[in-house]
């Protein structure tokens, strides 16, 4: 049977996030790897899930690669489709999200999608166009300082304005808490005026039902991965899906274990301190990575000693201060390049080292890790943190990866991560209380 629904991604993590919110609301869900040859993807899957790397690429790229995306799910036979984006909007006053946007209407020959990028369970409100990260504003969430896409501006409908030539509206929450019938016909008014994007209210993951039931009959989605969950209702109520507890069935391989942390946001620098005190810690210098291999050599020998007694932990992940500093020096494009690059080499080294479970924080590491890997496919399985499950890769030998956005996960993610399956060091051990009270 073919996939009900076929969605693209604007980053790995993203991808990973809205694969796991499929699954957890009963599709089974395979994430590929930029777009998959014909004979890759899994007879029995619900939703496809393609993970591009086109959020901080020139905006003519990443239409280019979502145009191939979606000639490739057409061609799989989905109903409809997702372009999924970050729950915080990165982008910039170009794009990527309105052009990319803008080409997948023309292509599928529709001319009005509904934008819903908030997500609850992370804290990722929208109220009157504006997007609240917890209880402030996206501009005062951090995100202003991102390294590639500083969000400025927290009014969503202004922003993605700024991206596209159609006219961008605003479907308010006083709608959405009418129903689906008020946000129906809603839609219909904004479309009737010019309006091709709109930005939906959320506030609530209930609010998920009303909209996805609005947009059951359109044939493109755009939002965060919330949204999936309603989407997944509305092929249940159609008697297209079935089997909702095995969905998230996984079997995670046994083995070695590694973190590679590349992101730099508040979330992750919190997880980096709290994982310290408990596993052995590498701290990378981009400076040094700069100045050429050996630095990644050396890094790779001590490693390697640590994984000899359980998981290592690696990391970039600098306080904006110095951050800024080394952006000063090598350039922000730069130094991006060299931690990636960095991060694939020692991809490849821990796994010969025997890792067989890598936790991957960040999604341009995340993305740097599993093309580095050659990882074409993903089957997901059940999460650790709202929108971050763990997953398998597809093919021989088997990896378990958990790629991580950067701004998702408790503080204790990724001691969780590695207690997964049996996975639990004598210091972890030794913290369990200490969890359970941080939750």
């Amino acid at each position: 049977m073919p996939a009900l629904l076929g969605c693209i991604a604007d980053d790995f993590t993203g991808a990973t996030d809205l694969a796991g919110t499929l699954v957890r609301a009963g599709m089974r869900t395979v994430q590929m790897i930029d777009v998959p040859e014909a004979d890759t993807v899994p007879a029995d899957a619900d939703a496809i899930v393609i993970a591009l790397k086109s959020r901080t690429v020139p905006a003519a790229d990443a239409v280019a690669q979502s145009l191939a995306s979606l000639k490739w799910l057409q061609v799989a036979g989905c109903r409809q489709f997702v372009f999924k984006i970050c729950s915080t909007f990165d982008s910039t006053d170009e794009g990527n999200i309105g052009p990319v946007a803008e080409a997948l209407l023309a292509a599928l020959d529709t001319d009005f999608a509904m934008v819903c990028p908030a997500f609850p369970r992370n804290a990722r409100r929208v109220y009157k166009g504006y997007l609240f990260v917890g209880d402030v504003l996206l501009s005062e969430s951090g995100m202003e300082q991102h390294p590639l896409t500083p969000m400025t501006d927290p009014n969503l409908v202004r922003v993605l304005d700024r991206q596209t030539r159609g006219a961008v509206g605003l479907l308010p929450y006083d709608t959405i808490q009418n129903g689906t019938a008020a946000v129906t016909a809603a839609c219909e008014r904004l479309h009737t005026e010019g309006v091709s994007l709109a930005i939906a209210d959320t506030l609530a993951e209930g609010d998920f039902e009303v909209l996805a039931a609005a947009v059951a009959e359109h044939v493109l989605v755009v939002g965060a991965s919330g949204i999936g969950t309603g989407l997944a209702g509305n092929f249940r109520r159609r008697g297209l899906l079935g089997h909702e507890a095995v969905a998230s069935q996984l079997a995670v391989p046994a083995g070695r274990a590694a973190v590679l942390a590349g992101s730099c946001s508040q979330a992750t620098r919190e997880q980096v301190a709290r994982a310290v005190a408990h596993y052995p810690a590498i701290e990378l210098d981009p400076l040094q990575l700069a100045k050429g291999e050996d630095a990644v050599a050396d890094v790779l020998i001590q490693a390697r000693e640590y994984l000899e007694t359980g998981p290592v932990l690696i990391y970039s992940s600098s306080e904006p201060e110095a951050l800024q500093a080394v952006q000063n020096t090598l350039g922000a494009a730069r130094a991006a390049t060299v931690v990636e690059a960095a991060m694939a080499s020692l991809a490849r080294g821990l796994v010969a080292a025997g890792v067989t479970r890598l936790v991957v924080a960040g999604g341009e590491t995340s993305g740097a890790v599993v093309k580095a890997l050659d990882i074409r496919g993903l089957r997901i399985g059940t999460e650790i943190d709202p929108g971050v499950p763990w997953t398998l890769s597809l093919g021989e030998p088997a990896m378990g990866l958990v790629l991580k956005s950067g701004n998702f996960g408790s503080r204790d993610f990724f001691l969780k991560a590695l207690a997964t399956d049996g996975l639990m060091s004598r210091s972890t051990r030794m913290c369990e209380s200490d969890l359970t009270n941080s939750k």
